[in-house]
């Protein structure tokens, strides 16, 4: 296998995992608004703030992941400080004893941080 087809690899790689988060955030985002019009005690701004970072949030780690797809360079910081934001939601999650969302999200973020950083690592070599 040549060099640039494990290069391309890992970039799609790295796509389909910042795909992946983007769509969990999203998805977050949505979780949000149905417990927004189902729960009886809620905070309509804090609730709203939320739901926008998520929008945010998710929106940005899908553009992250097409800038890795398509072989763009503007991807590779965002994506790096969204996964380490997420490595402290782990964090506090397993504070909080939700190991049925902290082990997977942590799973996804360190997995994402390698691939990443890897491909960082890599282009710097080359440059």
């Amino acid at each position: 296998m040549s060099a640039p087809s494990r290069k391309y690899d890992r970039r799609s790689i790295a796509a389909t995992l910042l795909f992946i988060e983007g769509g969990v955030v999203l998805a977050l985002g949505a979780w949000m608004v149905v417990l927004g019009f189902t729960h009886e005690n809620r905070e309509i701004l804090p609730l709203l703030g939320v739901v926008l970072f998520c929008i945010v949030g998710g929106l940005g780690l899908i553009q992250c992941g097409r800038g890795y797809k398509d072989g763009k360079n503007y991807g590779k910081a965002p994506a790096v400080l969204a996964n380490l934001i997420a490595l402290g939601v782990v964090k506090y999650q397993f504070e909080g004893a939700v190991y049925y969302l902290a082990i997977p999200i942590g799973i996804l973020a360190v997995s994402t941080l390698f691939m990443v950083l890897t491909i960082a690592s890599r282009e710097n070599k080359a440059a």
